[in-house]
């Protein structure tokens, strides 16, 4: 009965068709009853985990599990396109016309003649572009930055749409002034023991510091994860160390612990 749909598909175009069609089956009545039940609100947890698989099959280049990571992000999309057609919203089509005709407006220089001296000259014109075709404020486009982005990211994005208008340091020097400024408040923060003060003043410290991560050009959502995935490797040495010896973590005393992490720098 569905033969075609077992049999691997030739083209490109064929198996995104052999892919939708799986979906439209799972959804209709003789289908799955997990499959039937879901929304968009159900799957977007899914989806989001299923980008976060693909961020970590990159940073550990690992290509064969890319491979199958973004082929559980299209399930995603057709799955959301499958649910758009049966309410009447959208389908695969207009979803993928609108965004081919959203990438030939944005990018001018390749599909009329203006010209571009640049990649930075590409950037702000897609980010004037997008404020033109949104037809809102800046501060309006700041609040449109999604909430369910990780906070590093979301204050990286804010950033940026308050330079692009040159709201923002001479320099780097003035950014990292600004992380010693922030230090400070968030100390005497601590010494008035107000916690809503600390918590507010917290936040601004972390703010400068994306500020400078800004300058630098690094994302801080990277960093922060490269920062926490050393920490473990090197804590996994303290513990590792400490079962060659025949003793638990809890029998180690903190200088103890402070050399073997001395220590495990040297395998980094």
């Amino acid at each position: 009965m569905y033969e075609d749909l077992l049999l691997e598909a030739k083209t490109e175009e064929e198996a995104v068709k052999r892919l939708a069609k799986i979906i439209s089956l799972l959804r209709s009545e003789e289908g799955c009853p997990w499959d039937k039940e879901q929304t968009h609100e159900s799957l977007r947890s899914c989806l989001i985990e299923e980008a976060y698989e693909v961020v970590e099959a990159i940073d550990n280049k690992d290509w064969d599990n890319l491979e199958e990571e973004l082929g559980d992000v299209l399930l995603q999309v057709i799955f959301h396109s499958d649910l758009g057609r049966e309410e009447g919203k959208f389908d695969l089509k207009s979803i993928a016309n609108r965004e081919c005709d959203k990438m030939i407006r944005r990018h001018p220089h390749i599909f009329s003649n203006f010209k571009v001296d640049s990649i930075d000259t590409v950037v702000e014109r897609w980010e004037n572009m997008k404020q033109r075709e949104a037809k809102i404020s800046y501060t309006e486009s700041m609040e449109r930055i999604p909430k369910s982005l990780p906070a590093l990211r979301k204050s990286y994005k804010v950033q940026e749409k308050a330079a692009q208008v040159g709201f923002d340091w001479d320099d780097v020097d003035s950014a990292f002034e600004k992380i010693t400024e922030e230090t400070k408040e968030l100390i005497e923060a601590y010494k008035t023991r107000s916690q809503a003060t600390i918590f507010e003043e917290l936040g601004d410290l972390l703010f400068a510091v994306v500020n400078v991560a800004r300058f630098l050009q690094v994302d801080p959502e990277d960093a922060l994860n490269f920062a926490s995935q050393k920490f473990i490797r090197r804590f996994s040495y303290i513990e590792n160390s400490a079962k060659e010896e025949g003793r638990r973590l809890e029998d180690l005393t903190l200088t103890e612990m402070d050399k073997l992490w001395e220590d495990s720098k040297a395998l980094d």
